[in-house]
């Protein structure tokens, strides 16, 4: 079925099922410069006093100038300072969420902070806060957010699931160079000594199709690349690589060590940020042709 075309440096997202979604980005030219850039995202945690709301401004300020996509992979909203939630403690409530209707104050706050970059929103998913909250209080937040900035901003900015796949079509003088990014909001505990690299393995076994396995909830943050050796449906034998990305969080919570859930924990610091994609094109010659191939880097946004 052949691609269809869009003009150059535009992109189109089509959702092809409630969690499979089609990025289009037609790259002006073949240049290693002319790039698509996405921001990755897990964890905001947004409304916690602890987390680093100047840090997002400023890498959605740059995804605004980089005319980037967001791919926000759960745990938005942090939510956990209601009802029924063991951990809740209201010195940890910025004054605009110290109200009764708690969970609408979390959604209209996040809409107002989001609102100018609502246009840069590819896909919003759950975490597992966000998942609790649905558990809980039967009110689905990352719904209702989307919903919001897109009545408001007119964007069209779609739900994600808990996990999903993102396909990136890299369009150029009439080629589709695909990407696959696996995303799943993460799972598993903090996994001092690992880091949760461990799981990389299992991934690698289960997900053959993806090039990017992109996870979070841990708050940790590392890259970890897999050669693979495969086989084309022509029968070439040909190299890639399964790039798995733990992505941070905005959220800071060792502060000084004084105290807190995470200090009683025996929680160590933990690295902040997020992770930007930027795919192009670059040549290459195989099987004696020159042709074109994506080129994936993931460069750490702090």
């Amino acid at each position: 079925m052949p691609i269809k075309k869009i003009s150059p440096g535009t992109t189109e997202v089509i959702e092809k099922s409630r969690n499979v979604h089609f990025i289009k980005h037609a790259l002006k030219s073949s240049h290693e410069k002319d790039s698509f850039w996405v921001l990755l995202t897990f964890d905001r945690h947004h409304d916690n006093p602890k987390s680093d709301n100047a840090m997002e401004r400023r890498h959605l300020e740059q995804a605004k100038e980089r005319n980037a996509l967001v791919i926000d992979g759960g745990d938005l909203f942090c939510a956990m300072q209601g009802k029924y939630d063991p951990r809740s403690d209201k010195r940890d409530l910025k004054p605009e969420h110290q109200k009764g209707d708690y969970l609408d104050a979390l959604v209209k706050t996040a809409a107002d902070f989001y609102g100018p970059y609502a246009d840069r929103f590819a896909i919003m998913a759950p975490g597992n806060h966000e998942t609790a909250i649905s558990k809980r209080h039967e009110t689905n937040l990352t719904e209702r957010l989307v919903t919001m900035l897109n009545d408001r901003h007119g964007t069209n900015i779609r739900v994600g699931g808990f996990s999903g796949w993102v396909k990136f079509q890299i369009l150029l003088f009439g080629q589709a160079l695909s990407v696959n990014l696996w995303y799943h909001h993460g799972y598993g505990g903090d996994a001092p000594v690992t880091k949760g690299v461990i799981q990389t393995n299992r991934q690698s076994v289960y997900l053959p199709d993806a090039h990017i396995v992109a996870t979070g909830h841990t708050h940790n943050e590392w890259q970890f690349p897999i050669p693979r050796i495969r086989l084309s449906h022509k029968g070439n034998v040909y190299h890639d690589e399964q790039l798995h990305l733990k992505v941070p969080s905005y959220k800071e919570e060792y502060v000084d060590g004084f105290g807190g859930w995470h200090i009683e924990r025996g929680g160590p610091p933990k690295p902040t940020g997020a992770v930007w994609l930027k795919l192009s094109a670059r040549k290459t010659t195989k099987n004696g042709k020159d042709t074109s191939e994506p080129l994936i880097e993931a460069i750490r946004a702090k």
